[in-house]
């Protein structure tokens, strides 16, 4: 009997959870489904085809189906909802059993669950998944993090329904406790700066040098065609040819011009200033989605502020190609920052991540796939204890080949009065990062001056304080 029972469960089956049920079926593993509307029970049901799945109207029916130790994945929303579906869980679970997490939660609650659940005898994994409603049907890129122990006994689903790059699938146990939702919750941050960035060049190419939809178009399918190539490229070209069915014209023209966002980006910003990190293109994304936000304001301020008015005098062609330098300068700047913040974060918290297995299953299924991942992996292979990006021997030649058009680019977006938060990020941390002196002494002796909170000398060791005034 217990040969017939289903190998997974899985709770919420919108679109991303109804894909991941359809994938792990299809690589021959029976699997259960579950959701409070009986509507998304009927609709994995008749998507499932002659697959082995089947649904179930309640959390006991669901836990009747599944072999024991039962493994149960929630893809539902982060926060209380997850919560809410444990608790409605437990009753029908048993010591031994798995609960597993795939939702974007923070990893402080993934911690606290963890720990709680452990003192009831159940497994609790927090495992991120990117790559979108395609990516959980046809693969994903998959950030397991937890008990080793509970980890195996979902590998062999979880390397299946991956996405894989040549024959290696994008999933790795990446450590203990909330060490998958950390890994996560930074490629979002990540992600949230790539966005910006090109957003931005995007900016300067239609604003700035006054491309139509198709030049942008033939511009993002070239760059992608490069050393630049990455999904977020891939579906940008896409983009700017869409034509809306509605209006028979091109749909980026009709979208409205505030970004929204879920808060991973935010949370990424935080814990890295948590843990002293500096992560400047990471904050900058996040700073200009919310600047988004303030659309009226925005509106009514440019009725009022004027800004320099000047046209872009030079070679187009010429330009962009130094945009395409300095997209990838800043890129990898990214990258660069995020993986510092891991590093640091690993040590913090003891996940023990190995940053060159991280890199290697971004390198498919997830948003932030690009050519340069396998450069990334190749770094942190070669020096696992590389501080930085900026100082591996192939990927910081790179970025240091590309500094004057990264400069370029921020000098004309400044002349032009178009806002390259991003971009400016980026240059700053690399200028600052190459600095052997920075001008952090005056912040020390003012710190001083109004507060008494001392600073240190560099001609002697210790602790100093100066009276700066008579009295």
């Amino acid at each position: 009997m217990d040969e017939k029972k289903c190998e997974i469960g899985i709770v919420g089956l919108g679109v991303m959870g109804r894909n991941l049920l359809l994938n792990t079926a299809e690589h021959g593993f029976p699997a259960a489904g579950y959701d409070k509307d009986p509507g998304r029970i009927h609709a994995l049901q008749e998507a499932a085809g002659g697959l082995d799945i089947r649904g179930a109207a309640h959390p006991a029916e669901l836990a009747a189906l599944l072999k024991i130790p039962r493994v149960v994945m929630m893809l539902v929303p982060a926060g209380p909802t997850v919560d809410a579906v444990i608790r409605d869980l437990l009753p029908h679970m048993a010591r031994g059993d798995v609960i597993v997490d795939c939702g974007n939660s923070h990893f402080e609650d993934t911690d606290l669950r963890l720990k709680t659940l452990a003192g009831r005898g159940i497994h609790f994994l927090g495992i991120g998944i990117s790559g979108g409603e395609h990516g959980a049907r046809h693969g994903p890129s998959i950030m397991p993090g937890g008990p080793r122990d509970a980890y195996e006994r979902v590998k062999p689903v979880l390397e299946a329904v991956a996405a894989r790059v040549g024959s290696e699938p994008c999933v790795a146990y990446l450590g203990p406790g909330s060490a998958g939702h950390f890994v996560k919750m930074v490629h979002n941050g990540i992600e949230y700066g790539l966005m910006q960035l090109i957003s931005e060049t995007f900016d300067l190419m239609k604003r700035g040098a006054g491309l139509t939809d198709d030049e942008l178009a033939a511009v993002y399918e070239r760059w992608n065609g490069g050393i630049l190539e990455a999904y977020l490229l891939e579906i940008t070209a896409r983009i700017f040819r869409y034509v809306d069915e509605k209006t028979g014209k091109r749909l980026i023209g009709d979208i409205l011009d505030e970004a929204s966002q879920k808060g991973t980006g935010k949370w990424t910003s935080r814990s890295a200033m948590d843990l002293r990190v500096p992560v400047p293109v990471v904050d900058a994304a996040v700073s200009s989605r919310d600047l988004s936000n303030v659309k009226a304001e925005r509106e009514a301020a440019s009725l009022f502020i004027q800004g320099p008015g000047t046209l872009f005098g030079g070679r187009r062609a010429v330009f962009i190609d130094r945009l395409e330098r300095a997209l990838y300068a800043a890129s990898v700047i990214t990258y660069a920052q995020g993986l510092a913040l891991l590093k640091a974060a690993s040590s913090a918290y003891g996940y023990g991540l190995a940053l060159g297995e991280v890199a290697r299953i971004w390198r498919g299924g997830c948003i932030i796939r690009a050519a340069v991942l396998e450069e990334i992996r190749s770094a942190l292979r070669n020096d696992p204890d590389l501080p930085n990006l900026l100082v591996d021997r192939r990927l910081g030649p790179e970025v240091a080949r590309r500094q004057e058009d990264l400069r370029v680019v921020v000098c004309n977006a400044a002349r032009l009065g178009i806002p390259v938060p991003a971009f400016m990020a980026a240059l700053a941390y690399f200028d600052g990062y190459r600095s052997g002196w920075l001008p952090a002494s005056l912040i020390q002796a003012q710190r001083d001056y109004f507060g008494a909170h001392t600073y240190e000398r560099v001609d002697a060791k210790g602790v100093f304080h100066t009276k700066w005034e008579m009295d």
